[in-house]
């Protein structure tokens, strides 16, 4: 039997990697908004089960000679971003609902990947230009008045976490060994979270069932959906990458549905349409995806 064409295989791992995304918003939305577990904790347990799943991952897929060789992969900017982001999520759905909360992280996603795109030199052509209008006016549609408003503090933490997995995601850019470099940087990042631990060590606390969300999030959601991510995003354009990110809202928002009892309302079905639209533009564009 023949192997899928490329391009198919591309979409399958995409589509993997935001529904993994989309999964770590619902998971860590259900550990805050019951209080089954503090924030940093949460962090630290998810980065360290993230960390362990990567490493046996990439034990028995890789076989390396020297299984410590797993440190010497991944950077430490690449960890700084990933640690800003999980650490900053995590605080910020204490008060944010599913949805807004992926809304407002995967919108600045977006625009921090595309602005340094544009910064590093990359012309947008006229219909990505165009579809990553309608895909934001479809975010800003969401946030009009009518639906309810995020708390400041939470939409600031969401824009900052948005900001640095946009950042770690371009550094993932030119990764020629994915898997263990997600790894290393995993590794690395449970060092400041362990810090941040210590220093809301007042505010620690912990039930079975937080931990067990923070460890599918961190070994599931987190560490095979990053993986993936890291493979897959070397055969995508910047506006690309950024783009097909919006679907994680829309994604995330039924997971809230589902799990959260969070409504969907017709404001929401309006705004994923245009998304949805914008994400097709820019997907479906004349220029082919980089081999």
């Amino acid at each position: 039997m023949s192997s899928p064409p490329h391009w198919l295989r591309t979409l399958g791992l995409t589509a993997f990697a935001m529904l993994a995304f989309a999964g770590n918003s619902v998971l860590c939305r259900l550990a805050l908004k019951d209080e089954s577990i503090d924030p940093a904790g949460y962090t630290l347990v998810r980065l360290i089960a993230g960390a362990v799943f990567l490493a046996l991952l990439s034990l028995i897929l890789l076989k390396p000679s020297r299984p410590n060789q797993i440190l010497n992969y991944g950077n430490w900017p690449a960890a700084t971003a990933l640690f800003i982001y999980a650490a900053t999520l995590s605080f910020g759905y204490i008060s944010i609902d599913t949805g807004a909360g992926a809304l407002i992280l995967f919108g600045f996603v977006q625009l921090s990947m595309i602005l340094i795109g544009v910064f590093r030199g990359h012309r947008l052509a006229l219909t990505e230009w165009a579809g990553t209008l309608l895909a934001f006016g479809g975010l800003s549609y969401m946030l009009l008045p009518g639906s309810e408003a995020p708390e400041l503090a939470g939409f600031v933490l969401m824009a900052i976490s948005g900001a640095a997995w946009g950042v770690y995601t371009l550094i993932g850019r030119g990764s020629a060994t994915p898997l263990v470099d997600t790894s290393g940087n995993f590794l690395r990042s449970c060092i400041p979270a362990l810090i941040l631990l210590f220093y809301f060590l007042g505010d620690v606390y912990l039930t079975e069932r937080g931990l067990w969300l923070a460890i599918a999030s961190g070994a599931l959601a987190s560490g095979a959906g990053y993986a993936v991510w890291y493979a897959v995003i070397s055969h995508l354009r910047v506006s690309q990458a950024a783009v097909v990110q919006l679907s994680v809202p829309v994604i995330a928002a039924a997971g809230g549905l589902l799990f959260a009892a969070e409504p969907i309302t017709s404001q929401f079905v309006i705004a994923s349409l245009l998304v949805l639209g914008g994400i097709a533009i820019v997907t479906f564009t004349k220029k082919p995806i980089r081999q």
